[in-house]
């Protein structure tokens, strides 16, 4: 299969972000399906990905994925803070970029199990000025209002942003969300974890020592495994696939001085708590 969409976030369920178009669909498949390590034994490899989507020409696209593997993908909806990733046109997202995705919020509706990827990015390139993040800050809030009338979770994007992303959470009464590859400081991540929330970490953390001390300091109930495939690879510059998720379950061990086995039981038990659409694990 070719010229298909592909983006991830898992342990037995891992969550991926960042939109790829694989010429290798069917051969990155099966290594996801069939992931093991010497260390964590996947019995049975990935079990549910859940593919998120950043942009509106995504949407269709992750549906497409979908109904080629549906005992393997979950798909999610959401526009992302960056629009134009991969391009030489990214912008600050602007209420444009979503109006002509509401309706198909509704229309899959039954099939999405998140609103994802949403969020923040205030990093001074991308929104240097205070309309820039105002809007953003208004394209995020409607789309949390999506997730509540569908009863979804979101996946959470939030770069130089932290304690605003988790303080509009909280104002907007949102109770189940998902912090992806937090970046924000341990004391901020805790009044995240005071509010329900968890955090997820892609293979990329094994090379950031500073992620250890965030990692140490959130509760296990309240961290998922992530790849962000095809980004936050192990190397640097190396296309990342769902298959390294056993990289991040060993690294979180480590840190923990746990076993994998307890991070693979205790994420996916988060997992699906987060994401109670998913019905596939055994």
């Amino acid at each position: 299969m070719t010229n298909t969409l592909f983006k991830d976030e898992c342990s037995k369920v891992t969550v991926q972000k960042c939109v790829c178009i694989l010429q290798d669909l069917e051969d990155v498949i099966k290594r996801t399906r069939e992931s093991t390590s010497d260390v964590v034994p996947f019995q049975a490899g990935v079990k549910t990905l859940i593919s998120v989507t950043e942009e509106l020409s995504e949407f269709e696209r992750v549906i497409q994925l979908f109904k080629s593997y549906p005992d393997l993908v979950a798909p999610c909806f959401g526009i992302h803070p960056v629009q134009g990733c991969g391009s030489h046109d990214q912008h600050s997202v602007k209420i444009q970029d979503l109006e002509p995705a509401l309706p198909l919020f509704q229309k899959y509706r039954d099939d999405i199990v998140a609103v994802g990827e949403i969020g923040l990015d205030f990093t001074p390139w991308y929104a240097p000025t205070s309309q820039e993040r105002e809007e953003q800050l208004t394209v995020f809030t409607k789309q949390l209002q999506i997730s509540k009338d569908l009863d979804l979770p979101v996946n959470i994007h939030s770069r130089s942003a932290a304690k605003v992303t988790i303080a509009t959470l909280k104002e907007q009464g949102i109770t189940c969300a998902l912090l992806h590859n937090f970046a924000g400081k341990p004391s901020v991540a805790m009044e995240g974890v005071q509010a329900g929330y968890f955090f997820s970490f892609p293979p990329a953390v094994c090379r950031n020592d500073q992620k250890a001390k965030l990692i140490k300091q959130i509760p296990l109930e309240h961290i998922c495994l992530e790849t962000d495939s095809p980004a936050l690879g192990p190397e640097k510059h190396v296309r990342n696939e769902p298959k390294n998720i056993s990289l991040v379950c060993e690294y979180i061990a480590h840190v923990k001085g746990i076993t994998p086995q307890m991070v693979i039981h205790a994420t996916t038990d988060n997992a699906l708590r987060l994401f109670p659409k998913i019905k596939r694990l055994e």
